[in-house]
């Protein structure tokens, strides 16, 4: 399989290797690279004039690390067979930066993961001037470490400081970046450009060798006993912890690796960060997050949901009826992905007002040097603000963001359907309200969808997509091509009552609620969710949603089941605390400055001291574990019966949703995937234990029983 690198000579000695792996789109850490890898170093090995050795590639990317194909399948079992696997590509690493000639990296796409630990064992390192092209080790990202060496070379190239927030958080740099972080050392202009500094290079250090490999070698900033090092080190697992909460082990395994290798030989070394990365690999965390994070959103990012045949057709003209914090966000990304914007309100003014978020926002960008003030410019001139529904007139998609009522919907749907394109699609941005149900003031229902964004829409990633009973393919083709459009990941589901994000944090919010009820003390139940896991505690969500806002949801939910002849469990405590909250005490939330925490105007917010007296039962025995995990299971257990219901169709999207929508921790893989984790027969013996305990809500549905008698998994 040598086909895979290509092996030219040229007439000063200097070998150019370029990867290039058949029938396939980016070149990955398999066995057919091993095999060619093995072979073009022998040859290299056996080269007599050998002056120098430029690694290159023939695809877009540069090289894309490891086949997470292989690596998803790695079992406790067959953990030796995996580590003496691993070992082989680090000995060819190390055959290729022990060469008798140097070694340059010519970088022309990305170099993450194994490609940057090839780039790292080479001599010198060039990348082309293309802020496109990203750099670093990201593997902390999917519950891994770098297991090709890329710790123990980047401790030892850039010292444990330098290295350690490039490891922990997975930063990947633009070339410019990456050069000022000490990773790469020089950037050229074209790749014939990069070529000729590279083969210079060689030419210029003959005797190049790794600075590990040299005599009187030291670490940058001295090795974990130097005593300036030696101070700052008791502090940095305390601060991993705070940040991870125990949840994610490969932060943890980073950290270890890289201090306990810049004790020993650079081999040494290299068996600690193996190890290591076999116990990861090996572990149920790094499946749940490549699941997720690789698996589940390449499926949703490739159209996997989207219909068959339709062809695509990019949004050109984007109306936002309402210039809100929602419909400015909106308009935003809209205007940042080239999409003509009229941004509309009851005035010109309000309007405007909307578009001075996006304003800040690219002043912002411009003033870190991320723009140029004539491209923000441009932007900015695609945003029309305006108070006249006249000038909806062409738009090929509509996205109403006005206030969760029904009447005002409705008013504003009329209103912008009698001027936009006739073909073009209507979308709600509700968060809860049903799509069928609003599409009823629609003259064209079957161009009626749900397009539920997360606010602040320029940093939440993702779109929940909700079809109505009489959405047609073609609008949710269209829909989808939208949010891709302005890059935003989507997920597909069909209406119901919350849809389904809104729908499974309820259960999330509601359980919080119940706990404070059954007298929890506040701080524990926020101490709990956090070390599950989650971003936000349940009582913060709370706040952040308003109590006024929350109690007004509840109030639509019983008039609309009253209507189908059903009623809200009688054991709900959110009507008893949140009437107690607003009514008796005045504290509607954040935004009414005092919620079920304390806002002051100088120091962070702390929760409110009146919540113990108000709530807090001294004969409340709630096992600490039991809150963590009332948690996590009540919100799986919603997610099920959303696919029961036929709410949610794909797990991809459940997942994905859970935890770029609502903040489900990532460790787990997601609502479906925390299941398959854990085990479904042990999921469901653990949730029958949670229902005898605290109620009838955490039964297991039946879907969820009879997959796990099948043996099977979603």
């Amino acid at each position: 399989m040598t086909e895979a690198i290509r092996y030219e000579k040229d007439s000063d000695n200097i070998v150019v290797l370029t990867m290039d792996m058949p029938g396939q789109s980016a070149n990955t850490m398999n066995a057919a690279f091993t095999e060619a890898f093995d072979g073009v170093l022998t040859r290299l090995e056996k080269e007599e004039k050998l002056a120098g050795v430029v690694v290159a590639s023939a695809k877009k990317t540069f090289f894309a690390g490891g086949d997470l194909n292989d690596l998803i399948k790695v079992t406790p079992e067959n953990a030796e067979q995996f580590y003496q696997a691993t070992n082989v590509i680090k000995g060819h690493l190390r055959r290729l930066e022990k060469l008798k000639a140097p070694v340059v990296a010519a970088i022309n796409g990305a170099a993450l993961g194994g490609g940057l630990e090839i780039c790292l064992a080479c001599n010198y390192r060039i990348a082309l001037n293309d802020r496109k092209i990203k750099l670093g080790l990201p593997e902390v990202t999917l519950g891994l470490l770098p297991g090709a060496g890329g710790i123990v070379r980047m401790t030892r190239m850039l010292g444990l400081e330098a290295a350690l927030p490039l490891l922990l958080e997975g930063k990947q740099l633009a070339p410019d970046a990456a050069k000022a972080a000490g990773i790469i050392n020089e950037i050229a202009d074209s790749p014939e450009d990069m070529l000729a500094k590279a083969k210079a290079w060689c030419k210029a250090n003959a005797n190049a060798q790794q600075p590990w490999d040299q005599k009187g070698y030291k670490v940058p900033g001295g090795t974990p006993s130097t005593p300036a090092l030696a101070q700052k080190l008791p502090i940095i697992p305390a601060f991993l912890l705070n940040k991870t909460k125990g949840c994610y082990p490969a932060p943890e395994a980073i950290l270890s690796a890289a201090v306990e290798g810049l004790q020993v030989d650079f081999d040494t070394a290299i068996k600690i960060e193996g190890r290591y990365f076999v116990s990861l690999a090996t572990g149920q965390v790094s499946k749940n997050m490549i699941n997720a994070f690789f698996f589940n959103l390449q499926e949703i990012n490739k159209g996997a949901s989207r219909p068959k045949g339709v062809p695509v057709k990019p949004v050109k003209k984007v109306g936002i009826l309402g210039a809100g914090m929602m419909g400015a966000g909106i308009a935003y990304v809209s205007a940042m992905s080239g999409i003509e914007v009229v941004l509309k309100d009851i005035s010109d003014e309000n309007a405007q007002k909307g578009k001075d978020y996006s304003v800040k926002l690219l002043a912002k960008r411009v003033s870190k040097g991320q723009m140029t003030q004539e491209k923000a410019d441009g932007i900015l001139a695609k945003i029309k603000p305006t108070g006249n529904a006249a000038d909806l007139a062409g738009c090929d998609l509509v996205v109403e963001a006005v206030f969760e009522k029904r009447e005002l919907k409705a008013s504003v749907t009329k209103e912008a359907e009698a001027v936009m394109d006739a073909n073009g699609t209507f979308a709600s941005n509700t968060s809860s309200l049903p799509i069928t149900g609003l599409a009823e003031a629609s003259v064209r229902p079957e161009k009626f969808i749900g397009l539920h964004f997360f606010s602040p829409v320029d940093k939440m990633p993702l779109v929940e997509i909700i079809c109505g009973k009489k959405t047609s393919q073609e609008t949710l083709a269209h829909a989808l091509d939208y949010v891709l459009q302005i890059k935003k990941t989507p997920i597909v589901v069909n209406d119901a009552r919350g849809f389904f994000t809104t729908r499974v944090i309820g259960t999330y919010v509601n359980e919080g609620l119940r706990l404070l009820a059954e007298g929890a003390a506040a701080s524990s139940i926020e101490m709990a969710a956090a070390r599950a896991g989650f971003p936000i505690g349940t009582l913060a969500i709370s706040d952040e949603l308003n109590f006024t806002t929350m109690r007004n949801i509840r109030l639509q939910a019983e008039k609309d089941l009253a209507a189908e002849g059903k009623s809200l469990p009688a054991d709900d405590p959110s009507k008893i605390i949140l009437d107690t909250m607003i009514d008796k005490l005045g504290r509607t939330g954040k935004l009414g400055g005092a919620g079920f925490y304390e806002y002051p105007q100088a120091g962070k917010k702390h929760l409110w001291s009146g919540l113990k007296e108000l709530f807090n039962k001294a004969d409340a025995s709630i096992p600490f574990e039991d809150m963590g995990d009332r948690f996590l299971f009540i919100q799986s257990l919603e997610a099920v019966r959303c696919m029961e219901e036929g709410v949610i169709e794909r797990v991809a999207d459940a997942n994905i949703g859970s935890i770029m929508g609502i903040g489900f921790p990532p460790w787990t893989g997601g609502v479906i995937q925390f299941i398959n984790g854990y085990g479904l027969r042990k999921f469901v013996a653990r949730a029958q234990e949670l229902a005898a305990r605290y109620g009838e809500r955490f039964n297991p549905p039946a879907l969820l029983v009879e997959k796990a008698e099948k043996g099977e998994t979603f």
